[in-house]
Formats: C-alpha cells, sequence, structure tokens
C-alpha cells in the first residue's frame, strides 16, 4: 500500500490535537472549493456514457454476450442451458448475459422482435437450471437501419437451495452522527425514519447506546434480494429465518462504531470480521469530520474496497451536498487515495457502478440519499442488488479444500444451550458433531471440543463452508477457557503458535519516534493484543512514513499466527500497517528460554 496514505491518518491526528474536525485546511479547502465546482461533468467518469463496443467476453467469470437466442435447435438449447449453468457456478449463483452482443464486444444490437424471442429463450433456459431472470436495462444502440436496434443487460440469479445463497458482507463506517445505523435501520427494517432515530432502535445492542444514540459495539444486520431482486427485509414482520428462506442474496451488513473512543472496536470489526465491502457514512450537513479520514484511512490499509454514502441531504440545500460531495472528491484524488469517484445519480449509473466497482478497486461510487425522505435510497437497494462477489467459485472451492480453521469473534452463554461462540470459518468446512481443537491457551496449548449444532444468519445450519459467518454451540465446554481472538482448528492441523513474530511494516502517523521498547496494540484477524518492539532491524528509530522490519513480543499470551496475515497496530495517536514475514515458534523460545513462556 501507499505510504502515503499517512496524510489521511496525519490529518486525522492533527484534527484530533487542535480540537477542530477539519482542521484550518478543511476549512481553507471548503472555501476554494466553491471556487471549483463550475464544470461537474469533467470530474466525475459519467455512468451513462454509451461505448460503441464493450470488452472482448472472457472465458473466465459471470458475463457471457449473446447475439441473438431466437428459436434454437434442441441441441442447441441443452449446449446454452450447460453454459448458464457454468457462468453461475463462476459467479457464485449470479450471472450477467449481455444480449445483442457480438463475442468481440461489438454492440450489434437486435430488433424488437429479436429481442423478446431472445428473452423469452433466456427465461427458458434460467427454468431449467433453477434460476430467475431479471432485465437490468436496456438501450438503443446506433446501427445504419430505419429500424431501431437495442442491447439488454439481464441478471440471471439461482434460486435459493439449502441455504447456500450468496453472502456479501458490507462494513459501515463513519464518524458518529453520520447516520450509519439509521440507513441499516431503514434498508433492513424497510420503513423510513421519522427524523429523530426512530429507526436505529432495532440495531443498539445496549441500554446506553439508546440513551446516547451512539452505537459502541459491533452489531450485524442482514438485507436480502429473492432470484427476481426483489428487496427481502423485516418489512412484512419476517423472521431472520424467513429471510434467509427466501432471499438468493444477503448482505450482511456490520454495523461498526463512529466515535473516536470506540475505535478499538472499530479496527477489530474491521480486521475479525473478514468485510468484502466498506460503506463509508459521511453525513452531508457536517462534511468530513471527526474519525471519517480515519475510517478512510483504515479500510484502504486493510484492502477494503469502498463506496460511499452522503447522507441527510433532506437537512441541507444542495450546494451544501454539492460541497461535501466535492470535498469528498478531493480526498479520493488525493495521491495517498488514487481513488475515481463515480456520482451514481440513476438507476443506470447504479448498474454500471456495481460492476465497475467489482473489477477495479480505483473505482468509488458516492451515493447521495436520505433516511428520513427516502430520496435515492433505491438506487442504493438496486447497487447491492447488482454487487457481484469479489472471489469466484474456483477460489471459493480451494479454502474449502483445506483444512478447518474457524476465528472466535465473539463469545456467549446461552440458556439451556450453554457455549457458543461466534466468527468466520477461514478455510475448510465445518460439519454438526465434527471434532476440533480450540487454542492457544495462556500454556500455548489445544483443547479438544465438539461442534454441537450451527447458526447462519440466526436459522440452523448443517454445514458451513469456507468464507462464512456463523456461531457454534459448543454445549458444556468451560467459557472461561475461551476468549476472543482464539481458533478452533482440525485436530491434524499442527498450528504454529508464538510469542515473537517479525513483520514489515509502515509507519502511517507517529508523533515523535518510533522505538525499541515501544508498546503497541497489534490487530492480526481477530487477534488484538499489546505487544512490545522488540527491534528495529538496521534502524535505531522510525519516524512518520518510513519502512522497517520490526520484531514484536506479545505480552499476555502467544497467539495462532500465519506469515503473509495482514497487521495494524495503534496507541494514541501512532498508527502502522504491515505484514507478518517470519514467526517464531513458542517451542523454539522455551527450548532457549526453559524457565516457561509464561514468564516471557
Amino acid at each position: 500500500m501507499d505510504p502515503r496514505v499517512s496524510e489521511l491518518f496525519g490529518a486525522a491526528a492533527a484534527a484530533q490535537k487542535s480540537g477542530s474536525p477539519n482542521g484550518a485546511a478543511g476549512r481553507k479547502n471548503a472555501k476554494n472549493g466553491s471556487k471549483k465546482c463550475k464544470n461537474r461533468s469533467a470530474r466525475y467518469p459519467k455512468a451513462s456514457n454509451n461505448p460503441p463496443y464493450l470488452p472482448p467476453e472472457a472465458e473466465e467469470g459471470n458475463i457471457e454476450y449473446k447475439l441473438k437466442l431466437v428459436d434454437p435447435t434442441q441441441y442447441r438449447f441443452e449446449h446454452l442451458a450447460t453454459q448458464m449453468k457454468w457462468r453461475l457456478q463462476e459467479g457464485r449463483g449470479e450471472a450477467v448475459y449481455q444480449i445483442g452482443v457480438e463475442d468481440n464486444g461489438l454492440l450489434v444490437g437486435l430488433t424488437e422482435e429479436d429481442m423478446k424471442a431472445s428473452l423469452k429463450t433466456l427465461r427458458r433456459m434460467a427454468e431449467k437450471v433453477g434460476a430467475d431472470i431479471t432485465v437490468l436495462r436496456e438501450r438503443e444502440v446506433d446501427y445504419d437501419s430505419d429500424e431501431p436496434h437495442r442491447i439488454a443487460e439481464v441478471l440471471i440469479r439461482k434460486v435459493p437451495d439449502d441455504q447456500q445463497f450468496l453472502d456479501l458482507r458490507v462494513a459501515v463506517l463513519g464518524n458518529v452522527d453520520s447516520g450509519k445505523s439509521t440507513l441499516l435501520g431503514v434498508l433492513t427494517q424497510g420503513e423510513l425514519d421519522n427524523g429523530r432515530g426512530r429507526a436505529r432502535l432495532n440495531l443498539f445492542r445496549h441500554l446506553h447506546e439508546i440513551q446516547t444514540g451512539r452505537t459502541s459495539s459491533i452489531s450485524i444486520e442482514i438485507l436480502g434480494f429473492d432470484s427476481k431482486g426483489e428487496v427481502v427485509n423485516y418489512s412484512e414482520s419476517r423472521t431472520a429465518e424467513e429471510i434467509c428462506e427466501s432471499a438468493s442474496k444477503m448482505i450482511t451488513f456490520i454495523d461498526l462504531a463512529g466515535h473516536h473512543k470506540y475505535l478499538k472496536t472499530t479496527i477489530f470489526g474491521l480486521t475479525s470480521y473478514c468485510p468484502d465491502f466498506a460503506m463509508l457514512v459521511v453525513s452531508a450537513n457536517t462534511g468530513i469530520a471527526g474519525t471519517t479520514r480515519e475510517h478512510l484511512g483504515l479500510a484502504m490499509a486493510l484492502k477494503v474496497p469502498i463506496f460511499i454514502v452522503v447522507s441527510k441531504v433532506d437537512l441541507c440545500t444542495k450546494g451544501t451536498v454539492e460541497r461535501t460531495v466535492r470535498q469528498l472528491e478531493r480526498i479520493l484524488k488525493q495521491p495517498g487515495c488514487n481513488k475515481v469517484p463515480m456520482l451514481v445519480s440513476s438507476t443506470d449509473d447504479a448498474v454500471t457502478a456495481a460492476q465497475k466497482f467489482a473489477q477495479s478497486p480505483s473505482i468509488t461510487p458516492i451515493f447521495t440519499l436520505s433516511s428520513v425522505s427516502g430520496e435515492s435510497l433505491d438506487l442504493l437497494k438496486v447497487f447491492f442488488n447488482i454487487l457481484p462477489p469479489l472471489s469466484n467459485s474456483k477460489e471459493q472451492e480451494e479454502l474449502m479444500q483445506q483444512l478447518t480453521e474457524f476465528q472466535i469473534d465473539e463469545i456467549y452463554t446461552v440458556p439451556d444451550v450453554g457455549t457458543v461462540v461466534g466468527g468466520t470459518l477461514y478455510s475448510g468446512i465445518c460439519r454438526e458433531g465434527e471434532q476440533l481443537v480450540v487454542g492457544p491457551t495462556d500454556e500455548g496449548k489445544f483443547r479438544e471440543l465438539a461442534v454441537c449444532s450451527i447458526q447462519r444468519n440466526r436459522s440452523g445450519c448443517r454445514v458451513l463452508r469456507a468464507g462464512q459467518a456463523a456461531t457454534l454451540a459448543l454445549g458444556d465446554f468451560d467459557r472461561s477457557l475461551l476468549r476472543k481472538g482464539m481458533v478452533m482448528v482440525s485436530p491434524e492441523m499442527n498450528p504454529t503458535i508464538c510469542w515473537r513474530f517479525e513483520a514489515e511494516i509502515v509507519l502511517l502517523f507517529h508523533a515523535k519516534t518510533f522505538h525499541k521498547g515501544f508498546q503497541v496494540t497489534v490487530h492480526v484477524g481477530n487477534i488484538r493484543q499489546t505487544a512490545t518492539v522488540e527491534a528495529l532491524q538496521g534502524k535505531d528509530e522510525l519516524r512518520t512514513g518510513e519502512k522497517a522490519v520490526v520484531r514484536f513480543k506479545f505480552i499476555k499470551h502467544p497467539e495462532y499466527l500465519k506469515v503473509g496475515a495482514k497487521l495494524l497496530f495503534r496507541e494514541g495517536v501512532t498508527k502502522g500497517i504491515g505484514q507478518v514475514t517470519k514467526l517464531q515458534p513458542a517451542s523454539q523460545y522455551q527450548q532457549r528460554h526453559p524457565s516457561g513462556s509464561s514468564t516471557a
């Protein structure tokens, strides 16, 4: 990652010290920005520009070009259905067909009669493979003919079977009071807000959150889409189980805290819950304030693709909303970000934005909406409906063939059930009744346990596959032996446990110098623990923006780590990112120091 991302953290820390949300530079930029907003179309890649051709069709992936599908023979029809099955498998249950387009990407178009016949054939193919079709958009193409020619973009989605819906995780970031929980409440409950935060009440987990209106913990909410692309949420008094049964695609929102004092919870949510995308919510009336820059920097440091929602547009004039969008655009175009902002103002834009966003990490869609009036809320729903998964079926299969590894994020005690752990299955497959080992304990050991039952999105599930989040019931296993940061793995895995590890780091922001003996809170996946800097290779100290290989040592207990894991560390305004490059297994350390690891 570009070390210049440190500018985001540096600015956030400086603003924090000065007590001003934007700092003097922000005010100056706001003044200058109003002079520059003459020509908006020059700054944004307008989604609705119609190129005369598309990129050539790829052999792999879930996008298929078809010139026309008029009255195919039975043999041809069987071949087309098999091809659709392959495309659906590549897109993990979703495929996009471009009708009226040649394999080389040339937009030829079809007459109205041919288009109707082609869509009818496509509907028959979808029925054969157990899927539904939705026409996303149609448009005319320039063609040397008196009769108009059109092309159509069609979404094919499998009808859900046995809970195998496509699940995308979206982390929700943004400054305190920017409207994150309210927006999620409106999306998942299906009712608009009353302007005083009624929609967010169902998301809060603690009394003090209801009293202050501020999220301090991580809450999970779900939004479903059926095979026809219709929204499936709690609006018709559905339970979570009913939503899972009728949804082909599920968006799981991870609602994170906006206030700076809950930053460790927000970082834990980003590192541990493995989100596919991040949604940065910015209030139109306050602009880029408080932790907004910092949250943007965190998502970029962890390489999570990010899109932006400008909320509360009903409270502001059009000029204020435009000023906030310009402010965002300036930050996104900074050298540390290098993003291409894309303003979404129509359904056509939302379809294009969803497809380009998944293909290119530099594209950043921007939505402007209101949770009270419901303005442009449908565009965000269209975007979520079409947003494809980042990993293809082949990567998913490879992960599922590895040994089981489940990361523990939450621990509960449920009456009549016993100990329950929540988390994400990182690799392999987990079934009810499976025998696993959990650890590491403070002594660096693993204990045996059995998985009694599995729940996914609050409904029962027999098999858990790699990349899915769930809660596992462990029966009468002693809760006091568990902690966040532990892993449950196959007994034959022989995991590496270490007190010490080396990482190549970039210091994003530090007030003075970073040196040996400095203590920081280290985040690696679901691990969050204080560690001491034992050595800096080839250097005595580090300053902001510098790189080095550093050896860390955990203070409280050993942890299960992997080489190549992303690392994020912090202490006050000090922040840095890096990658684990070398592990020193606990057994090696114990052989050198026979006094034992617990005192190390």
